[in-house]
């Protein structure tokens, strides 16, 4: 434990990407490979489900502390992080013990949700006892599931890649998918070439930067290959072994939610992986996003959802055939070969194909992208000819070019404290619009100001907080925020019967008043409009 305590104070105190890696490299050189796989598992992302509720936690340290609880809660309250403040209020420890990172997790963390409140207290009092300030804190982080620290999870893959003398491209296909944080998992992802297979893996996925330059930087139209952009779920469909499996880029496998995309599967050649789009769709068109959120999140699905709530695959992209890896190969020729592939299942089972952009210059392809809601598309892809399909966000081969989102103006009606480095801060708004002279919650929003105008914002909230809901503030409503957001749905679960995608400030109007900000009669009008199909056919 106290080495991953060094190294996750070693990661939270720079922002040079040279100093991570290379703790990252020092504590996966010479880390047992028990402890190795769990730091793995929490510096890649994962959590373990949280194990003790928050409340009786500050309740169990205001007693370990010999403190009344109201003064834990207002320390809570200034300081902003719990982990922090809990660990800062206990005592000094009694009996410290060099507690290795697995047997930590493995014999408190992981059995503590099973436990009774009596033997939980029991057994974290035990805990804090044995472990310093900054263990505490680090532990209090794993245990509350909001372990998160300044390092992203290719940073960690580059490491780990070092580590192994591998490529980076190797590591990251060896942590795609289902990978359990054992000893046994460890030492095959860091032997060298020789390590883990990846049957039932799928790969990492080739993600595009939005297109900010102007069209005529890239070049002649006739370098790129163009398709519709879609709202749904990232993902692969794959046959290998006689097995299929559906696997997100969330690497979530949900091969038992889509029924329909597993018959599919079973008509794919073995050794297939298609990389594709999940869309709610139905009578050759997609339906609204929220249709699909039905299906999310379901274990099992019956055949009244199945009806309900079609799916189908987007296939746009394959990447291994006959149990080849076709990731090297120039785009042209995959899709090619996924032309041939696509031709098996089109019209038999749930996939589609998706169809290439035909407009042959650079101004026509605009003038179709400015018509991308019509067809309940959010945009264009734009891909180059003649590119691989690489690992992660590298730039200039792919880019994705959305339309323009949708604008208005509301107003902050509740705050609540952020995460990591902003825990201290109430960074995190729900935003309101005018409806029968009342503020209804139409949104919520956490990104798009500086770090100045969060600490601004966050000093109006303490200063002009109204009631309080457990840790959200009702604050009084004077604030306006430009929201921009991709698309709105009438919906019957949210108080003002809409909900928007990706919500997100575009800037603080200072320029305006509560009393001028929008309607929701405003923000209704944007609903979505029923797909029509479009002059040209979606599918190939």
């Amino acid at each position: 434990m106290q080495a991953f305590t060094e190294l996750y104070f070693s990661l939270d105190s720079t922002n040079r990407t040279s100093e991570k890696v290379r703790a990252l490299e020092g504590y996966f050189t010479v880390a047992d490979p028990h402890d190795a796989a769990w730091a793995l598992f929490f510096l890649t992302g994962h959590r373990v489900k949280r194990a003790v509720n928050t409340r009786l936690l500050r309740e169990w340290v205001a007693a370990e502390a010999r403190l009344p609880l109201w003064l834990v809660e207002e320390s809570y309250d200034a300081v902003g992080d719990l982990a922090e403040t809990l660990a800062l209020l206990l005592p000094e420890p009694t009996a410290a013990a060099a507690w290795p990172l697995h047997r930590l997790i493995e014999e408190r963390l992981v059995p503590l949700p099973a436990l009774s409140p009596e033997r939980q207290r029991q057994l974290m009092v035990e805990t804090w006892r044995s472990l310093d300030v900054r263990q505490r804190l680090v532990w209090h982080k794993l245990i509350t599931g909001e372990f998160r620290v300044g390092v992203a999870a290719t940073l960690v893959i580059r490491a780990l890649a070092e580590v192994a003398q591998v490529p980076p491209p190797v590591m990251a296909h060896r942590l795609t998918g289902d990978w359990q944080p054992t000893a046994d998992a460890y030492r095959q992802l860091i032997a060298g070439e020789h390590g883990q297979s990846h049957f039932g893996r799928p790969y990492p996925f080739f993600l595009a930067h939005p297109l900010q330059a102007p069209l005529d930087t890239l070049g002649d139209r006739a370098d790129w290959r163009i398709e519709w952009k879609w709202d749904g779920i990232r993902a692969q469909l794959i046959r290998r072994g006689g097995e299929v499996l559906v696997w997100t880029r969330g690497e979530e496998l949900v091969t038992e939610r889509y029924p329909e995309l597993a018959e599919a599967g079973g008509a794919l050649p073995d050794g297939t992986v298609l990389d594709g789009e999940i869309l709610a769709w139905k009578d050759d068109k997609p339906l609204p996003f929220a249709v699909l959120q039905r299906r999310i999140g379901r274990k099992r699905v019956g055949r009244a959802l199945v009806t309900s709530a079609p799916v189908a695959f987007m296939a746009f992209d394959l990447l291994e055939r006959a149990g080849q890896d076709c990731r090297d190969r120039p785009f042209d020729e995959r899709r090619r070969l996924l032309e041939e592939i696509a031709a098996l299942l089109v019209g038999r089972y749930a996939v589609r194909l998706s169809r290439l952009v035909e407009e042959d210059n650079w101004e026509a392809v605009a003038r179709l992208r400015e018509r991308s809601r019509e067809f309940s598309a959010e945009g264009l892809m734009l891909k180059r000819r003649a590119s691989a399909y690489g690992v992660g966000r590298p730039r200039g081969d792919w880019w994705k070019w959305k339309i323009a989102p949708w604008a208005i103006d509301a107003v902050l009606i509740y705050a609540q404290r952020g995460n990591g480095r902003r825990a201290s801060l109430y960074s995190d708004y729900t935003f309101g619009v005018w409806h029968e002279g009342e503020l209804i919650p139409v949104a919520k929003a956490y990104s798009g100001l500086t770090d100045e105008e969060i600490r601004e914002v966050d000093r109006f909230v303490r200063d002009h907080t109204l009631d309080r809901h457990g840790p959200v503030r009702v604050v009084q409503p004077e604030l306006v925020f430009e929201l921009h957001f991709d698309r709105v749905q009438l919906s019957k679960r949210h108080k003002g019967g809409v909900a928007v995608r990706f919500p997100r400030m575009a800037r603080w109007r200072r320029d305006k008043k509560a009393a001028e900000a929008d309607t929701l009669e405003t923000v209704r009008k944007l609903a979505d409009p029923t797909p029509q199909p479009p002059e040209q056919p979606l599918l190939f």
